[in-house]
Formats: structure tokens, C-alpha cells, sequence
């Protein structure tokens, strides 16, 4: 059964957001991805996307834990709690993943084991593969009804921009 009231639109706007969990940029986007959520609530279908960048060695493995919480349940607090610790992320790398996760009552077990055997690993290929065909170079990078918006140079201006996107498709599906 399909509830398509405006609370529950038949087809929320996804919102792609290409992101590195040891950027310190994604972090201040944070603020911006949090208020979305908050103005759009499930009228929006915001999806982390990943693009670990070469300089930062620890992001492949954060992009990793970050879709082993997504599974269990608890993806956006996690990625939330990695991007607000990206210095210790630098400093530490897989330790402070698996601290992070226990803070949050995750099984830490599981996550030491998917990063050990890289269950995830495709997903993550995936995201970047894609990310670099449709020309994503740095994070945050939002992708809206096909429009990319680069955060990795400025953010200024950014969420004005997805918003207006946002409720223009909104209207156009009446909700």
C-alpha cells in the first residue's frame, strides 16, 4: 500500500551527497544536511554517497563503517560522529571508527569483522566510480534532479541553491 499523502510523497527527492568522512569541509556541510533533513523530513531521500580521496588515508575504511552502520541501523549518527572527529579519524583511523561505534551502542564486533572483510568494499567502489563518471572531483558534492553542486571549493550559497530545487520539485509532484 502506497500512502502518498504529503507527509509520505509517492517518490521523495533524492538528494545525493558525495562525501568523505575524513573531510573536514563534509563537516561543515554537516549543518547544512542536518537542516535539509530537518525542513524536508521523508519528503527527501537523502543518500550518502561516497568518495574517499587518495590524500586521506583513513577515508576508504571510514566509508566502510559508515554503510556497516548504515545496516545496523544507526548510519547518519554515525557519520555524524566520525565527521565531528575527523582530527582523531587522522590521528587514530580504524581505532577511533570502532570507538565511535561502541559510543553509539553498535556492534563492534561486526564492524571490525566488515572491515576486516570487506563486505563493503563494492559499495564503496560503486559510489566512487560513479561520483568520477559524473565529474564529482572533491566533497561535499550535492547531486539534485540531476544538477551537481560543488561544496568542495565554497559552500556558500549551497543549501539556498538545494532548497530551491528541492520545493520546485516538490511542487511539481504536489506535495
Amino acid at each position: 500500500m502506497s500512502d502518498s499523502s504529503p507527509e509520505h510523497p509517492a517518490h521523495p527527492v533524492v538528494l545525493d551527497v558525495w562525501c568523505e568522512l575524513q573531510c573536514p569541509d563534509c563537516r561543515t556541510a554537516l549543518d547544512d544536511v542536518r537542516a535539509l533533513r530537518a525542513r524536508y523530513g521523508d519528503r527527501v531521500d537523502l543518500r550518502l554517497r561516497h568518495f574517499p580521496l587518495e590524500k586521506h588515508k583513513h577515508s576508504f575504511a571510514a566509508a566502510q563503517a559508515a554503510e556497516e552502520a548504515f545496516e545496523q541501523g544507526k548510519g547518519w549518527p554515525y557519520v555524524e560522529a566520525v565527521l565531528a572527529g575527523v582530527e582523531e579519524l587522522d590521528r587514530r583511523g580504524e581505532p577511533f571508527l570502532l570507538d565511535t561505534a561502541r559510543e553509539l551502542g553498535l556492534d563492534v564486533e561486526e564492524f571490525d569483522t566488515a572491515l576486516i572483510d570487506g563486505r563493503h568494499i563494492l559499495i564503496v567502489d560503486a559510489d566512487q566510480a560513479e561520483g568520477k563518471a559524473i565529474g564529482v572531483t572533491g566533497t561535499p558534492t550535492y547531486v539534485i534532479d540531476g544538477e551537481r553542486l560543488d561544496g568542495g571549493k565554497s559552500q556558500e550559497g549551497l543549501r539556498e541553491r538545494v532548497e530551491e530545487i528541492t520545493d520546485r520539485l516538490l511542487a511539481a509532484e504536489g506535495s
